[in-house]
């Protein structure tokens, strides 16, 4: 059986008349990469600070490897945290930031020496050990404040979003870099960002957030492909949903269905979709929008509502599908694609 790196129960904050964190219960298993998402405001930052021992929660307990931390400073606990500040020394080099953890532990030079070289190889840093911070760019101060986490060999790494002072082609290098980091140390990670694309890229489970509580905790594939709540379904990546008279007419049943506009094909409207396990529906494009490698249209329904569906550019220029609005079409969909959202009825 997994051992459990963390466990919080019933965990709550407030700040004043302000609820935070309004009593979350989650484990998280050891060696896992695991992820807290969702928008600003919506407690995931707080949980982390609570975990660090950086805030005091108001109610709950905090365990980690078994043993209550509720109560216990930061240096106490067996966890070292990742900020998207970086928080390096500037007038120290790189090899003596990564060692400062050590030096503070008193552990020998000499030893702080190998272990400090052995942490910026595995964040690829061989070689920078004599520059200082100010020499480097964004993505390579990042891997020093990682190796200054990793050089002590923390049960637990906490990474206060990491990521989201960098720019779209690095932040997305430094997503692969950081998943295979965490395979190779073993540590556990817990992750915090508000970008439902690093969360899906990286994450072993996410816990999606919303208004201080948890919506869902599971697999990517199982937050992205069955969303527990109609939150999480228009948060994690894009969806349609399709509620009320229009899911009625369409789906054949009541409720609030969640497709994903990856999952619909578009037809003109005099095709044939007469296919078994399959629903299709009419309607007008109202608008496209052409991304480079696909195009977005927007549908609105003759059984009303508006649904998006998403088309790979595979012979499309954007003249193409400019000449798509106006235009009747036809959606079709596998039926297991229309997923009922719980509670929605």
């Amino acid at each position: 059986m997994e051992g459990i790196a963390i466990r919080l129960r019933d965990l709550r904050k407030s700040f004043g008349e302000t609820t935070a964190v309004a009593g979350i219960d989650l484990e998280v298993r050891d060696g896992e990469f695991f992820s807290m998402l969702g928008p600003s405001g919506s407690g995931k930052t707080t949980v982390l600070r609570l975990i660090a021992g950086f805030e005091t929660p108001t109610g709950g307990r905090i365990e980690l490897a078994g043993q209550d931390v509720t109560g216990l400073a930061p240096f106490e606990r067996d966890v070292h945290t990742v900020f998207q500040d970086y928080a390096l020394f500037p007038h120290m080099t790189v090899e003596q930031n990564v060692a400062y953890p050590l030096r503070i532990g008193k552990v020998p030079k000499a030893e702080r020496l190998v272990r400090a070289r052995k942490a910026l190889a595995e964040v690829r840093l061989e070689g920078f050990g004599k520059r200082r911070p100010g020499q480097l760019s964004g993505g390579q101060r990042q891997r020093v404040a990682l190796a200054r986490a990793l050089v002590g060999r923390p049960r637990v790494l906490l990474l206060d979003e990491p990521l989201g002072a960098l720019d779209l082609k690095l932040r997305e290098q430094m997503q692969v870099e950081l998943k295979e980091l965490q395979r190779e140390v073993g540590i556990t990670f817990v992750f915090v960002t508000h970008d439902q694309e690093e969360a899906l890229t990286m994450s072993d489970r996410i816990a999606v957030f919303h208004q201080g509580r948890i919506e869902q905790v599971g697999t990517p594939a199982e937050v992205y492909e069955r969303p527990a709540s109609p939150f999480v379904a228009s948060f994690v990546g894009t969806s349609n949903l399709l509620e009320g008279e229009a899911a009625h007419r369409v789906v054949g049943t009541p409720g609030t269905y969640s497709i994903r506009p990856e999952k619909i094909r578009i037809l003109k409207e005099s095709a044939d979709a007469d296919l078994p396990e399959h629903t299709s529906a009419t309607g007008t494009v109202a608008e496209v929008v052409y991304l480079g490698d696909v195009t977005r249209f927007l549908v609105d329904l003759d059984a009303g509502g508006r649904l998006a569906a998403l088309q790979q550019n595979l012979e499309t220029s954007s003249a193409d599908v400019a000449a798509y609005r106006g235009t009747r079409v036809r959606l079709l969909w596998h039926r297991r694609h229309a997923v009922e959202v719980p509670g929605s009825r």
